[in-house]
């Protein structure tokens, strides 16, 4: 899968709705029924971090969760690619871009959302064939102006932004030509997780599925 060909798998999962949601795990028994929520809610495509030890059993539990397109975040390493992979992962997140990982997902065929920030990064992306593109962490490097700032001289580019993303500013960044979607952790809070609260779960991914750009 070449970097081209893992922009155009990205692209199509970012556009299946407005927010994608950024998923911190700790238990695989919330998985499954916090994947059904959030499916039913309206938001199929699934990022789940690879920042806690029970992360690839989740994406292996979610992965069976029909309607579901699961995908892996905080990818940093080959290692990572390949356990992602392995567990069911149908699309990688990462919030930076190296060769080292672009090529284990060419080895593995696993489509990649890289993150760049800068028009240097994202000329890089481009020039590797990326034309869809994490911009993150996105509040602090100058938010929806500076990606619109972007998009005026490299316009072949999309972006899905995260980091600092809620209810209160999405629509700036679903306003920008150059946005496809948006990720953010605010539709799968964790206090409703522990508490099972699995409707209250439904009820944000419905809100964020309505966003229109």
């Amino acid at each position: 899968m070449t970097p081209a060909e893992m922009s155009a798998a990205a692209r199509e999962i970012c556009g299946l709705a407005p927010v994608v949601p950024v998923l911190v795990v700790d238990e695989v028994a919330h998985a499954a029924p916090l994947a059904r929520a959030l499916v039913a809610g309206g938001l199929p495509a699934l990022e789940v971090t690879l920042r806690t030890p029970a992360a690839l059993d989740v994406i292996r539990a979610m992965a069976d969760v029909e309607g579901g397109h699961v995908g892996a975040g905080t990818l940093l390493t080959p290692a990572d690619v390949k356990a992602a992979k392995a567990a069911g992962a149908t699309f990688g997140v990462s919030p930076g871009l190296t060769e080292t990982v672009v090529k284990a997902c060419e080895d593995e065929g696993l489509a990649l959302l890289p993150g760049c920030v800068t028009a240097s990064e994202v000329m890089r992306a481009l020039e590797m064939g990326f034309t869809m593109l994490k911009f993150f962490p996105a509040e602090t490097s100058g938010g929806a102006p500076a990606i619109k700032a972007i998009g005026a001289p490299i316009p072949q580019v999309s972006f899905c932004p995260t980091g600092g993303v809620s209810m209160k500013n999405v629509m700036d960044y679903l306003g920008l030509g150059n946005v496809v979607c948006c990720g953010g952790s605010w539709v799968a809070p964790k206090e409703a997780m522990l508490a099972g609260d699995w409707a209250r779960i439904e009820a944000l991914a419905a809100e964020a599925a309505a966003l229109r750009g």
